[in-house]
Order: C-alpha cells, then sequence, then structure tokens
C-alpha cells in the first residue's frame, strides 16, 4: 500500500497516517531532501535563483509538509505509538533543517543571488531573509562550533517536546470525583458534562478536570470554595515537583535556557533575547522592556484599584475576609453580576456552536469577498470539518475546524499552517490550515454552546487562518506566516478580534439554544459596558508573562533559578501576590515549548498594531467593504514579503502608536506611553 505521507499531491488522508507509516516515510523525505541539498550546493548549480528555487523547493517542502502533518497529529491526536515516532524522528528532522539553514555553501550562493538587481521584490526578500536565517543558524561557525551548534537544536527540540508532553500528560491525569452537591453555582452544560465523564469511568458523582473549558467554568463559577482551592493547586502545580518526577519540567526549563544561552553565545551574541529579537521588529531587549514598563505604568494604578474592589465585594457581599488566587476568577464574576446584572453563562445560551459557524463562515466571505463550501474530505476525529475557500473561481485552499477539547489533544487554540501557498512553474500547491480550539464538547442532544470569550477566540485564530490563506506571494519562504516578523503575526488576528465586539456582528451570530431569540440589544449593552472589566489587571498580566520571558533571555548567564525571577516581576508588577507553590513557569508552553521565547511581549505589540489599524474601521464603518478590501491587499495577502513596518504604513499611513491600545482597553492613563515601533 502506498504509504499516506508520501501521497501528498492531494489532501493528506489523515486516519491513514498511523505510528508504523512515520518512520519510513520520513526517512524517505529525508532522504530526498538531502540529496537535493548536497545537489544545490555543489558547482552543478549556479547562484541563480531559479536554478537553486527548482533544485530545493520540491524536496524540502515534501519533507516540511510531510512532518507537519506528524506534528500536527501529535497536538491534537497523540497516543504513545505516536508520540514515541515522533519523539524518533524529531531529532532527524531538526538535523536537517540545522543543515539547510548552517549550510555555508548555499548561503554564499543567496548572497550572491542577492546581488542581482534584476531580482522581482519577493524573490529580493526571500533571499535577504534566507541570509538572515543562516547567520542565525550558524553557517558561518567554524566546523567544530557548528557540529555543537547541531547538537543544541536537536537537543532543544527534544526539550521542548517533552515539556508539551509533560504539559499535556499532567493535565490528562488529574480526574477529581466530586459529589453533585458540591458544584453549586456551576453552570449545567458544564455540570452535565463532568457527570457523563464519571459515568464513563463507572463512577457516581461528578469527574472534574483541568482543560480549560471545564477548568476555567468551576472556578469562575462553583461557590464551594475548598473545591476551587483543590483546582487551583492541582492546576498551578502542574509538570513540577509536587506531581510525578517523570512529568516535572523544572531540570528541563534549567537546560534548555543554558543550552539557549550556549548558542547565543556560539553566534557571537551576549544572550538568547540578542537571537531571537535579530529577525524581529523590535530593535533590542532594552527597547522591548521599556515598552512593558510604559504599559506597566499606564494600567498600573487601574489595576490597583480593580483589586481592591475585588477585595472589599468579597468581604462585604461573599464574607471573605481574605481574597486569596483561587477566589479572583469566582468573586470577579460575582462582581460582573452585581455590577452589570448578567452572568456569563446567560450569554453562553446564545451562541450555539452550529449558530455562530454559519454567521462567522457568511461574514467571512462577505468582508473578503471568497466563497466557502463544506467538503467532505478524510480528518483525523470524526467532530472535525473541513471547508474549501474560493475566490473568484480559484481555489485558495482547504481549513479544518477542530474545535472540542479530548483527552490527547493539547489544550488552547491555535492555527496550524500545514502547507502554505506556493508556486512552482505553472504549478500552484494551495494553502491548507487547521483552526484548533478547545471547546465543551457537545451534550447528548449533540448541541454545544460557547462563552462570548470563547467567540472572540475563535474570531482570533480565524484571523489568523485568514492571513494564512489569503496569501497571493509565489515565493515559497514568505508566503502565508512565512517571514512575518513575530512581532507582528498577531495583527490580523487581533483585529479580528473587534468583530466580536460589533451588535450588527453579535446580532447575526447569536441565537438562544432553548428558545431561538437573537441576544437582546439590552444584554449585548451590559457586555459592552463590561467589556474593559479589570482590563487593568488583564493587562497587567499579559505585562508579567511578557517582561518575565523578556528578562529570562536578556540575562548576561542563564537563570539557574527561574522560580525566583519570575518572583522578581510578580513583586514588581502583580498587584497581588499568589501562593508560594505557585509553579506557573513548568507550565508556560509559549516560550518553553513554542516559538515565543524572547517573544511573548509580541502579544502586547502586536496589539498596539491592531489597535491603531482598527481606529481605521472605526472612522469608516466596521464592516465597510472597501476598509477591508485595503486591509487584504496591505497586510493579509502578501505574507512575509514586506517588512511589517511596510504593511502597517501601508494601511495606516504612518508608524504606530500605543494610543489607541489604552484607549481601547477603557484604562484612565496614570504614566507616559511611548510609541511601539
Amino acid at each position: 500500500m502506498t504509504n499516506p505521507l508520501l501521497a501528498l499531491d492531494g489532501l493528506p488522508d489523515f486516519r491513514a497516517i498511523d505510528p508504523v507509516s512515520i518512520g519510513p516515510a520520513i526517512e524517505t523525505l529525508l532522504a530526498g531532501a538531502y540529496d537535493a541539498l548536497a545537489f544545490v550546493r555543489g558547482d552543478a548549480v549556479p547562484p541563480d535563483y531559479e536554478s537553486v528555487s527548482t533544485a530545493l523547493d520540491a524536496p524540502v517542502e515534501r519533507l516540511n509538509f510531510g512532518w507537519n502533518l506528524v506534528t500536527h497529529l501529535q497536538m491534537v491526536a497523540d497516543s504513545p505509538a505516536l508520540r514515541e515516532s515522533y519523539r524518533a524522528y524529531l531529532p532527524k528532522v531538526t538535523a536537517f533543517y540545522t543543515a539547510l539553514g548552517s549550510d555555508q555553501d548555499l548561503c554564499r550562493k543567496y548572497r550572491a543571488i542577492a546581488a542581482d538587481t534584476e531580482l522581482s521584490p519577493q524573490r529580493a526578500r526571500v533571499c535577504f531573509l534566507a541570509v538572515q536565517s543562516a547567520q542565525l543558524s550558524g553557517a558561518e561557525l567554524t566546523r567544530a562550533d557548528k557540529q555543537r551548534f547541531g547538537a543544541i537544536a536537536d537537543r532543544s527540540a527534544a526539550l521542548s517536546q517533552r515539556f508539551a508532553t509533560n504539559v499535556l500528560d499532567a493535565t490528562d491525569r488529574f480526574a477529581c470525583y466530586v459529589q453533585a452537591s458540591e458544584l453549586d453555582g456551576v453552570p449545567t452544560d458544564v455540570f452535565e458534562a463532568a457527570r457523563r465523564a464519571a459515568s464513563a469511568d463507572g463512577r457516581e458523582g461528578c469527574k472534574l478536570g483541568l482543560q480549560a473549558s471545564m477548568y476555567n467554568t468551576v472556578m469562575r463559577h462553583a461557590s464551594n470554595r475548598s473545591l476551587r482551592e483543590k483546582l487551583y493547586h492541582a492546576y498551578t502545580t502542574r509538570a513540577s515537583e509536587f506531581g510525578p518526577h517523570e512529568l516535572d519540567n523544572t531540570d528541563l526549563m534549567r537546560e534548555l535556557l543554558a543550552l539557549r544561552h550556549e548558542r547565543a553565545l556560539l553566534l557571537g551574541m551576549e544572550n538568547h533575547a540578542q537571537v531571537s529579537l535579530a529577525p524581529k521588529m523590535a530593535q533590542d531587549s532594552e527597547q522591548v522592556i521599556a515598552f512593558l514598563h510604559a504599559l506597566a505604568r499606564s494600567v498600573g494604578g487601574s489595576a490597583d484599584r480593580e483589586i481592591e474592589e475585588l477585595r472589599v465585594f468579597a468581604r462585604n457581599e461573599l464574607q471573605l475576609n481574605q481574597l486569596e488566587a483561587w477566589d479572583l476568577p469566582f468573586v470577579s464574576e460575582r462582581l460582573r453580576q452585581a455590577r452589570y446584572n448578567f452572568s456569563q453563562h446567560e450569554v453562553k445560551r446564545y451562541f450555539s456552536v452550529e449558530h455562530v459557524l454559519d454567521g462567522l463562515l457568511a461574514l467571512i466571505q462577505r468582508l473578503f469577498d471568497v466563497c466557502i463550501v463544506r467538503d467532505d474530505v478524510p480528518t483525523w476525529h470524526d467532530s472535525v470539518r473541513a471547508y474549501r475557500m474560493f475566490r473568484h473561481g480559484d481555489e485558495l485552499g482547504v481549513f479544518y475546524l477542530d474545535l472540542y477539547a479530548r483527552p490527547g489533544k493539547r489544550g488552547g487554540a491555535w492555527v496550524n499552517g500545514l502547507q502554505a501557498r506556493w508556486r512552482q512553474g505553472a504549478q500552484v500547491r494551495t494553502a491548507l490550515a487547521s483552526v484548533v480550539c478547545n471547546f465543551a464538547t457537545p451534550n447528548e442532544q449533540g448541541l454545544a454552546s460557547i462563552s462570548h470569550e470563547e467567540l472572540v477566540t475563535l474570531f482570533h485564530e480565524f484571523g489568523h487562518k485568514l492571513h494564512f490563506m489569503l496569501s497571493t506571494v509565489d515565493e515559497r519562504g514568505i508566503s502565508g506566516f512565512s517571514g512575518v516578523e513575530w512581532d507582528a503575526i498577531e495583527l490580523p488576528s487581533q483585529l479580528m478580534e473587534n468583530l466580536a465586539w460589533e451588535w450588527e456582528v453579535i446580532e447575526s451570530l447569536s441565537m438562544h439554544v432553548d428558545n431561538g431569540n437573537s441576544l437582546p440589544r439590552s444584554l449585548f449593552d451590559k457586555m459592552l459596558a463590561a467589556k474593559n472589566f479589570q482590563s487593568g489587571l488583564t493587562l497587567l498580566r499579559q505585562i508579567e508573562f511578557a517582561l518575565f520571558d523578556i528578562m529570562l533571555h536578556a540575562q548576561p548567564v542563564p537563570a539557574n533559578d527561574v522560580r525566583a525571577l519570575l518572583d522578581v516581576v510578580r513583586a514588581e508588577v502583580a498587584p497581588m501576590p499568589v501562593p508560594g507553590y505557585n509553579r506557573f513557569a513548568n507550565t508556560f508552553s509559549h516560550i518553553f515549548a513554542g516559538g515565543y521565547a524572547a517573544g511573548y511581549y509580541s502579544y502586547l505589540w502586536a496589539e498596539v498594531l491592531s489597535s491603531d489599524a482598527w481606529s481605521v474601521f472605526e472612522e469608516a464603518g466596521v464592516l465597510h467593504d472597501q476598509t477591508w478590501e485595503r486591509f487584504r491587499r496591505a497586510v493579509l495577502e502578501v505574507g512575509g514579503s514586506r517588512p511589517a513596518d511596510e504593511n502597517f504604513f501601508q494601511f495606516r499611513g504612518r508608524a504606530p502608536t500605543q494610543d489607541a491600545l489604552v484607549q481601547k482597553r477603557g484604562i484612565h492613563v496614570s504614566g507616559g506611553a511611548t510609541s511601539s515601533a
């Protein structure tokens, strides 16, 4: 039978990709990629863009696509056998990309090609990024240093994968069985899901887990304080010394930081932050830290007032004399209800998943002049659905929606860009992407609803998906997300979130699960009034994460005690202490198992961009077709073919400032704000 990872001219057959097929396929794809690299770096291939691209792009892209599929399945449909295959081949794949990125002969050819004044702007950008990437990948190191550089890359990839796996396992292994009476206040849909989970285990009562959709709901609504404390302790000590030794991420973090620092020194840089920021919009760690401190000064007063409001409300209305970390979600929700007279659960009943998707897809088709058609193609789980996207009759690609939480699926929400659009000769490979969320599963009647917060998340991920799929760039390496500065990558996704706060949009997406009524305007007005509820605390929390990350990676020596640095950052910016057992860093996958090391500030940096860009829509009309077309042409279609600051200037007509962000968050500025770029 044909190996499904080698038959990738059409859509992948996810169900046919099993752990047994991975090894032979990756070995074959690696051999083809290594052969192409050996050929293109030799004298037979001249330093000519067309020659290098023709020889190298297709074999490398086949490996890239095949490994993307394996990685994707490991994230959304993990199993012991799949995990073992992934672990076995991760070092081999990492070694190839290290060899490709650090090949000195190939780097020289790209330098020579870049000197050609007749190159198109897209191809010139590809060459610039290729040379920059080669330098950061150690292409100019000595042979001995290059070998060590490769070993660091292999080990780092393995450690990051173990970090993520430990978080997943620590999350999935936890189970707390309680009586129904202990879940007073918990919404019916989550209560019923917990009851079904216990029944599936042959147990009475209800089963609680640490998956975000259940954990966040219980923490927000359960009146049982001791239960909240128990869940908080379990959640904040995942993958730490408080659990099984084999799932403790403490030593992994230390080793990863040491390896990143050593790699920076090999490249002639002082720390990992310099390496990380080299291809980003931000110039250096000092600029990032100043940016974050300016934001912290702007919101510090608001956050202090908000935490004091919570303490007073907890004491006077809930008889909680001492506000603790496990009380914050519950007290915040009660204060929100008291102040704005509505509950998040009440709102959730108006957003059935099916109706939301129908409305969201219709909105996307209108704003971006595309046609979206559902298709029956192989997926990795029965709950996953697939769609084809067209524009003016031309297919742009296929995207999948994987919306519901389940065991073996990594928590959170993200978009996997499985294959970006690219052209080779007359053939155009269209985009393939997956939108992944972790909403609560449908009830026994097959109905599912999402909170407004989750609706915002869905808009966010669709922004990423559109950025990936609307690309019109022909050159591999700058299409979709490729070549886009990391601190600008969130611009489209954060911009799209604003639509989830527009009445014209919300009215069309809402339909009550019981009576079919749209969300009342009066309830929406309350939601709008509450939109910036505790915005200071929320923003300061993001600043805390970002400061911890950039300071962790900008130190002159690698941190031996990660928690000590986090305590320093918290003492500086956090308005309320957390328990000493809190081990947040042990599950900070963004920086230890993702691409955000010394880059977590990107969320806030990009929010400056998106807030400033959104002001254009507010002036023209939030559904103004011509403005969305301008944004599509200036940002979404161009991928990484231009620097992000040029894209922004093309759309906005000037450089960005922080003013719109602070204003959009409804924060009274208590300190000076500065421009982000």
